[in-house]
């Protein structure tokens, strides 16, 4: 099933935790470590992949958030914000299924540069960018079909104290090359 189709907006709409103890301890022991970094996840793809990596674009266009997205963003869940929604892929297999939520008034300035990424990767942009700050980490089990379920996590990052909300969804791909 194809990702976007199994991940719907409903998904995310959804009980968010804070990443520390105890869930962090509930989460599979081989996820602990990518649910900690705080660096960059597309560096780390890169280098899993030994290069063989590459970001593609699902969807992106003015949608409205959930409201638990529009809730850790602040924001009016009634308002729509610029949503976009890629596969990491290494190895040709999708690792990393992302969520980005960036509202219009993060898209001034030098953040306007944010909606044309393209094919490019956010996270190569987030940490370049010496503004940026994260906010606090938090996890959740996602269902990607009926009987299958994912681990994601989520972070608020702040570019020129400016809000946008990253998703990262781990997908069964990754875990099997990890």
């Amino acid at each position: 099933m194809p990702i976007k189709a199994a991940l719907t907006r409903q998904s995310f709409d959804t009980r968010w935790k804070s990443l520390r103890r105890p869930y962090q301890q509930v989460a599979p022991q081989q996820l602990r470590t990518w649910f900690t970094d705080h660096g960059s996840l597309t560096q780390r793809l890169i280098k899993l992949s030994k290069g063989d990596f590459r970001v593609e674009v699902v969807q992106q266009g003015w949608f409205r958030p959930t409201r638990s997205e529009a809730k850790a963003l602040k924001m009016d869940y009634r308002q729509v914000a610029l949503i976009r929604e890629v596969q990491l892929i290494g190895n040709g297999q999708p690792w990393v299924f992302a969520r980005s939520i960036i509202p219009a008034q993060t898209l001034s300035g030098a953040e306007r540069q944010l909606r044309v990424l393209g094919n490019r990767s956010l996270g190569s942009l987030l940490f370049s960018d010496p503004t940026m700050r994260r906010g606090r980490l938090q996890i959740c089990r996602l269902s990607l079909n009926s009987t299958e379920k994912v681990w994601a996590r989520r972070s608020v990052f702040f570019l020129s104290k400016k809000p946008l909300l990253v998703s990262e969804v781990f997908l069964p791909q990754l875990l099997q090359v990890n």
